[in-house]
């Protein structure tokens, strides 16, 4: 029903709708990112990722902090994770959770923001400080209609970061000093900071901006203004990875190459509030594993992780780390998303688990109203022209059964590979049907009827 309206209503009359109710939610809850410094990060992947470590280097440096992410929520010390299905919640939603941010006494607020929710209106209203940019590669572009629209839909937020007024916010500050015994604040005046990955070919268009201060990160160095701290020592593996800035040495058992400029990207917010890299650093140390994002849920003769790669570039990603490490074959169980969404990577995600991977079994993701047994013969067509004598293939439509089939499969030395949905609280069916699943929980319990 909802996909037959959207094609019946004019868009300007849907995107009226969405402007009028995101102008409502805000003027309902008074304006909450007004009073905190908030830090939006975008870009085709990493969000997810760079907002937890950005949301844990805040926490860490002793600030209270709000997070609103794919992976989870976050109201201070309170987590829980995002079963909505959705990276940017609805306006009333979003600004609610602002609103009960600032009332917590959160300082810092940090925002994933995605092209969907911009276009939608969802981020109208919410004061942003510090915007992370961490890369663009070609998706949702059925959605936006173009590359270029979905560029410049995540563009027009740096836009407005450009043109903001000054903006001061007061952190409660508790003086143990204050023979009173009272809370007193301090004001502070916001700057506008910009953070872009330096390695994409579009990091100029989002750093053309004249905000206060800017920085640009790669695997070979930091740049921030006049400064430059050097990267090197660079080292992911099956334990985690490494790297150095300057002489800081840092080692997180998080896994994957990509989660170095990640890390990176989450460091350069810290230095962007002048939190120092020693306690950076001690902050990053402490997270041993990024909900739903390369988390080994069962490491025992074999190996079971779970990743929320459901795109070819990020599922290439993950295949080439998983490759790099000792193993003795490589087991993917992964389906496509439903509902018209970006139907040409199917036979693309295909030929990459044909090149990667010893066994594929093609299961279910969010269907929503299209055929799985469809969407699965279309990722088949990229397995199929490009086919190893070496590979085999399971098609199994009840995702349930498929990783059981996986589970049933793996020996020692495996390693087993549950894409798509990450942590993901939800799976989409058709006629706007949710029903709960969490594909961490599902390994956990196959493995203990075993």
């Amino acid at each position: 029903m909802k996909s037959l309206l959207k094609k019946l209503i004019p868009k300007p009359i849907i995107q009226s709708y969405h402007y009028i109710l995101a102008q409502l939610a805000v003027f309902y809850y008074h304006h909450p990112s007004r009073k905190m410094i908030v830090i939006g990060v975008t870009g085709t992947k990493g969000k997810s990722t760079t907002s937890y470590l950005a949301a844990k280097i805040l926490e860490g440096a002793g600030f209270k902090v709000g997070l609103s992410s794919t992976i989870m929520f976050k109201v201070g010390k309170r987590e829980w994770l995002n079963d909505k299905k959705m990276t940017m919640i609805g306006r009333f939603a979003l600004q609610r959770l602002l609103s009960q941010m600032t009332k917590a006494g959160c300082q810092y607020a940090v925002v994933e923001t995605s092209s969907e929710g911009i276009a939608q209106y969802r981020h109208l209203g919410i004061d942003y400080d510090v915007l992370v940019f961490t890369g663009l590669a070609p998706e949702h572009i059925e959605a936006h209609g173009s590359f270029e629209n979905y560029k410049g839909i995540k563009l027009s937020i740096f836009k407005d970061l450009e043109s903001r007024g000054k903006k001061i916010v007061k952190f409660k500050n508790n003086d143990s000093s204050n023979s009173s015994n009272n809370c007193s604040s301090i004001s502070n005046i916001v700057k506008r900071v910009i953070i872009a990955n330096g390695e994409s070919e579009y990091a100029k268009d989002f750093l053309n901006f004249n905000v206060d201060e800017k920085f640009t990160f790669q695997a070979s160095s930091v740049k921030h203004q006049a400064s430059i701290f050097q990267v090197s020592s660079l080292n992911a593996d099956s334990q985690g990875i490494s790297f150095k800035i300057n002489n800081t040495q840092f080692n997180s058992s998080i896994l994957g190459q990509f989660n170095i400029m990640n890390s990176l990207a989450a460091i350069n917010v810290g230095l962007s509030q002048n939190i120092g890299l020693e306690k950076i650093k001690q902050a990053l140390e402490k997270i041993t594993t990024v909900p739903g994002r390369m988390e080994v849920v069962y490491n025992k003769n074999f190996k079971v992780i779970v990743d929320y790669a459901h795109e070819p570039h990020s599922m290439e990603n993950v295949y080439k780390e998983v490759a790099s490490w000792p193993h003795n074959k490589i087991i993917a169980v992964f389906g496509g998303t439903g509902g018209g969404r970006d139907k040409w990577r199917r036979p693309k995600m295909g030929e990459l688990a044909a090149k990667y991977c010893d066994i594929i079994i093609l299961t279910t993701d969010d269907p929503y109203q299209d055929d799985p047994a469809q969407i699965i013969q279309e990722i088949e067509k990229g397995i199929i022209n490009n086919k190893s004598i070496n590979n085999k293939l399971y098609k199994i439509v009840d995702r349930k059964q498929a990783i059981k089939k996986a589970i049933d499969l793996a020996q020692a030395g495996d390693i087993i590979l549950v894409l798509g949905k990450g942590c993901e609280q939800k799976m989409a069916l058709a006629n706007g049907k949710y029903i709960d699943w969490d594909d961490r929980k599902i390994v956990k319990d196959i493995i203990d009827e075993f």
